[in-house]
């Protein structure tokens, strides 16, 4: 997910589409999202018999850091307000 989806969360988005208004996420959308993230990364096995996983896994475990570290951002703004 492109930086989290990070580029998502501010008005106006660099890339916008012709007569369509700029896509918006609410902030507790985005934690809901990045929880179901997480959630899903947790659920997967990885076969690291295979070679080819072996840099999938180490992926998914990378994305998963940076899903947690931007929810602890998230909740930690939320937290302020």
């Amino acid at each position: 997910m492109r930086e989290l989806r990070r580029d998502l969360e501010c008005l106006p988005t660099r890339l916008e589409t012709k007569g369509k208004p700029p896509m918006e996420i609410s902030t507790s959308e985005l934690a809901r999202e990045l929880e179901e993230l997480i959630a899903a990364l947790d659920r997967r096995l990885p076969n690291l018999e295979l070679a080819r996983e072996t840099p999938i896994a180490q992926d998914a475990a990378r994305l998963r850091a940076r899903a947690v570290q931007r929810l602890a951002e998230l909740n930690t703004a939320r937290s302020r307000v």
